[in-house]
């Protein structure tokens, strides 16, 4: 357990280290207006968070800087988000105000003004087909056991698929699987069809088809195939401006990984709801073992649909971004759910 004084030194060392990025000494410390202890007890008090993980001791520095283990400490106990200054949320209002055509534009447009109000790269992970609405779905047997199923949407997107069927199941059951589906599901967003599946369409095939789980498992995976995620970038050579990435092959390593969406999409993507911050290594994948990822989550109709990402350097603006994000997942569900209305 940290004492009060220790608790006051390492918040204020995180702080100055966050606004600097340059190790921070006893004396810098001692000059806050905040603290009030000498610049000795304060060297003694360093290096007891030093031995204890919180700091770490750059090579040929008098200085300290927060390690992983202090940043989740601060990030946990010592951080209160800041209040969003009314020019900020003045501009976010009248950019998420325009009248976008479709759900997309949001989603880039959120992802744009994120990039721009934290200096981060930002990454917001979206559905592919969150306009897209079920036209038709059908299933057309090739071989005992094996059918083509064919999903058509409401904007001409045709998406076929093989899947295979017990022996057990009867042709005459697909059928009636297929004419179900059609009359319940058609004009159903591609998005909620595992939730209209689990909620409303299993009790009718329960009473209609004999091996209807056998039926309900393998339409799950079919629907599950169709949630395909968008990534959407905003600011992706922001990494370039923060000191930490002067080494040009690391930058290139990451900025490399933007190119592939499925193992961004991978690493950032959390259905819980809420927001979450991965320091370091936390990140469990060794690109990103230095880096800081924030993530929320945004919804429609309750339902989880995408999630909102900032990447950026361990010396994260911590409590900007925290206020941002909240503000931003609030407010895009709030706009989504209103168009959809519409």
């Amino acid at each position: 357990m940290l004492t009060e004084r220790q608790l006051y030194i390492l918040k204020a060392i995180v702080d100055d280290y966050i606004t600097n990025a340059e190790p921070v000494g006893s004396r810098t410390i001692s000059k806050r207006e905040d603290i009030s202890f000498s610049p000795a007890t304060i060297r003694n008090e360093m290096s007891d968070l030093e031995e204890l993980g919180f700091l770490e001791k750059p090579h040929s520095s008098a200085g300290r800087i927060p390690s992983q283990k202090g940043y989740r400490y601060y990030v946990d106990h010592l951080l209160s988000p800041s209040i969003l200054t009314k020019k900020d949320v003045s501009e976010i209002r009248s950019q998420l105000a325009v009248q976008f055509h479709e759900s997309e534009q949001v989603i880039q447009q959120s992802a744009k003004m994120l990039s721009q109000l934290t200096s981060y790269t930002s990454i917001v992970l979206g559905p592919e087909v969150f306009e897209s609405k079920l036209q038709q779905l059908q299933m057309i047997p090739i071989s005992g056991e094996q059918a083509v199923v064919i999903i058509v949407t409401d904007s001409g997107h045709v998406e076929s698929q093989t899947v295979q069927f017990p022996e057990s199941v009867a042709s005459a059951d697909v059928e009636k699987v297929v004419n179900i589906l059609n009359e319940k599901l058609r004009g159903v967003p591609i998005y909620q069809l595992q939730q209209k599946l689990s909620q409303e369409i299993a009790a009718v095939l329960k009473k209609y088809v004999s091996k209807y789980e056998v039926m309900i498992h393998t339409l799950k995976d079919i629907f599950s195939d169709q949630q395909q995620e968008k990534v959407y970038y905003g600011g992706k050579t922001n990494i370039l401006s923060q000191p930490e990435f002067n080494d040009v092959e690391r930058v290139r390593n990451i900025l490399n990984l933007f190119e592939e969406d499925a193992v961004i999409s991978k690493h950032l993507r959390s259905e819980d709801q809420g927001l979450t911050i991965r320091i370091g290594e936390e990140n469990e994948f060794k690109p990103f073992d230095d880096l800081t990822i924030v993530t929320a989550t945004y919804t429609l109709e309750g339902k989880y649909i995408g999630t909102l990402g900032i990447l950026g350097p361990t010396r994260m603006e911590y409590p900007r971004v925290i206020s941002l994000m909240e503000y931003f997942s609030k407010d895009m569900s709030k706009l989504l759910n209103k168009k959809q209305r519409d």
